[in-house]
């Protein structure tokens, strides 16, 4: 692989050991970056983070997708308040949009009901999630953000083969345990060849709401050592938010504030 390498293989006329062919999107698709979201276990918050990610570029101007590729517990929909089907006809399947103009895919949109439970086995669930890339009609899309399942299994390792993803995120939350779970995403990250653009330490402490002061409930924060052990340079910790879990609940995420996670969010549009 070359030291000038950007992981693009799509666009490249060199012939590394870890070249890939990737899935082709739709026609009607012209997404510019990909950026994947993951996480080594469940609980972490990761959708959450997908969500405030996108509402910040969309509210600064960019073009955003989010594909839900957490096929078995699909939750943005709900977090932005879309229900019912999506719509779509011979050349593909036309993604739904949200209040603010954020276009997404899920697999509880293509599905008769929202609590209907998704008994598939795992060749099954990648191939959804190819379709979600080759047969939704994106339009101009600046930057997707894909929201994977926990775990390093089927559904990121189709992601990472299939999609031309510029980087990932990765998610975490403060115990030690979690931690060593981590260390698990990164080394997957690092043997796909995929650069790690940031961090998140989520549900980190909780600020209280009388004095205003944070409190870290699960002990000091790791994040700066753990940022450093992997050579990451872009991290952020992100408190526990009831207001947050609230709008979220409520479907109006697009409404909470991005300002906690501005900094890393910009940092991070510098390197896609």
């Amino acid at each position: 692989m070359s030291d000038s390498c950007n992981h693009d293989c799509s666009n490249c006329a060199s012939k590394c050991d870890h070249a890939i062919t990737f899935e082709p999107q739709n026609k009607d698709s012209n997404v510019k970056s990909v950026i994947a979201v993951i996480s080594g276990k469940g609980g972490v918050g990761k959708s959450s983070v997908s969500s405030l990610l996108g509402s910040y570029y969309n509210k600064h101007g960019k073009k955003v997708a989010l594909l839900d590729a957490d096929i078995t517990g699909p939750s943005i929909p709900k977090a932005f308040g879309i229900h019912g089907n999506a719509v779509g006809d011979e050349t593909g399947v036309y993604p739904a949009e949200t209040a603010e103009g954020i276009k997404l895919i899920s697999l509880n949109l293509l599905v008769e009901e929202e609590t209907t439970p998704v008994v598939w086995r795992g060749p099954v669930i990648a191939s959804c999630v190819k379709q979600f890339w080759t047969d939704v009609k994106w339009g101009d899309i600046d930057v997707m953000i894909v929201d994977c399942p926990p775990g390093t299994g089927d559904v990121p390792l189709t992601v990472f083969q299939s999609i031309p993803v510029k980087g990932i995120v990765v998610v975490t939350s403060p115990q030690d345990l979690v931690s060593l779970i981590v260390e698990k995403a990164v080394k997957m990250a690092n043997m796909m060849n995929i650069p790690i653009l940031g961090l998140v330490e989520n549900m980190a402490y909780f600020t209280c709401p009388d004095c205003g002061k944070d409190h870290y409930i699960f002990g000091k924060s790791k994040i700066e050592e753990t940022a450093k052990k992997f050579g990451i340079d872009n991290f952020v910790s992100l408190p526990m938010d009831p207001t947050l879990a609230a709008l979220c609940d409520q479907g109006k995420v697009e409404l909470a504030s991005t300002e906690r996670i501005a900094a890393f969010a910009e940092n991070l549009s510098q390197k896609f």
